[in-house]
């Protein structure tokens, strides 16, 4: 099975709660074999109008498992500590090749 990759575009205005979802949501993440490959960081567009103010890329072993992980309790109360902090989050589950 191909590896599949979460990605997330977030918006960020409350960055001190923000703060409390990035140290839960790890811990919900690891259970599925789930990595963190981008969290934050520089970036510059190349082309395209694009402009994410925050990007995140995970990768999980499988598809399978990024959508088990998202529907998982843990992942759940991680995202109930997020809820207010974003003005934006955009999240997608894509597989590879």
């Amino acid at each position: 099975m191909p590896a599949a990759y979460l990605i997330v575009e977030s918006q960020v205005t409350d960055p001190e709660q923000f703060k409390q979802y990035m140290a839960s949501a790890p811990e919900a993440v690891k259970p599925f074999g789930g990595e963190y490959l981008v969290r934050g960081g520089r970036m510059h567009v190349l082309e395209g109008d694009w402009q994410p103010p925050r990007l995140t890329v995970l990768r999980f072993p499988d598809f399978d498992a990024a959508k088990a992980m998202y529907d998982s309790p843990p992942y759940a109360q991680a995202r109930a500590l997020r809820a207010g902090a974003t003005a934006m989050f955009n999240m997608v589950i894509v597989e590879g090749v």
